[in-house]
C-alpha cells in the first residue's frame, strides 16, 4: 500500500513553500517544445539545462545530504553549478527531475522545525547549513530561474506567458 502524505497543515510551512515553489517553476515550462527547451539564447542556459540544474540541487541537499543516496550521477556529474553548458533532452531531464521530487518527497514531509534547524551532514561530516537554509536555498534559486525561464521564453517569442505567481493564498498561504 502506498504511504499517505502527511494533511497538509501538518507539513512545515518551509516545505509548502517549497512545493508551491516547484510548481511555479514548472508553469514556465509549460506547453514548450523540445526544440525550443534546448535553444540557448546566450549567455543563458537552455530551459531543459535549468530543470537539469534544479533536478542536481534537489538530489544534493534533500536526497543526498537529508538521506545519503544519489540515486542519479549523471545529474549530479552534468548539472553542478559551473559545470559545462549542454542542451539536453527536456523529456529527460523532466523524468529525472519528477523521480528525484518524488523520492525527495516523504522525507521533506516528515521534516519539523527541529530538523530544519540541525546542521545538514554530508558523507558523515557536519556542514554549515541547517537543512532549513538548504530548504529555502533551493526556494530561492527556483525562483532565480523561473525568472530566468520567463526572460528566455519572452526572448523566444512565445506569447500569454503567465504574469505573476499563481494561486499563492489557496496553494500556500502564510501559515506559522
Amino acid at each position: 500500500m502506498a504511504k499517505r502524505r502527511k494533511r497538509t497543515a501538518e507539513i512545515h510551512p518551509l516545505v509548502t513553500q517549497l512545493r508551491f515553489t516547484r510548481a511555479e517553476f514548472l508553469r514556465t515550462i509549460k506547453g514548450v517544445t523540445e526544440k525550443d527547451a534546448r535553444r540557448r539564447l546566450l549567455p543563458m542556459n537552455c530551459l531543459s539545462w535549468n530543470v537539469g540544474h534544479l533536478a542536481w540541487q534537489e538530489q544534493r541537499y534533500f536526497l543526498g545530504f537529508g538521506l545519503d543516496v544519489q540515486p542519479y550521477p549523471d545529474i549530479a556529474a552534468e548539472f553542478t553549478t559551473g559545470g559545462p553548458a549542454s542542451t539536453p533532452t527536456l523529456a529527460r531531464v523532466l523524468r529525472a527531475w519528477r523521480a528525484i521530487t518524488t523520492a525527495a518527497d516523504p522525507w521533506l514531509d516528515g521534516l519539523t522545525t527541529a530538523d530544519l534547524l540541525a546542521n545538514a551532514v554530508n558523507k558523515g561530516k557536519p556542514i554549515p547549513y541547517t537543512f532549513g537554509n538548504l530548504v529555502q536555498r533551493v526556494i530561492y534559486h527556483y525562483w532565480y530561474h523561473t525568472g530566468e525561464n520567463m526572460a528566455i521564453r519572452q526572448q523566444l517569442g512565445h506569447a500569454r506567458l503567465p504574469q505573476f505567481v499563481g494561486n499563492i493564498d489557496g496553494k500556500a498561504p502564510f501559515r506559522p
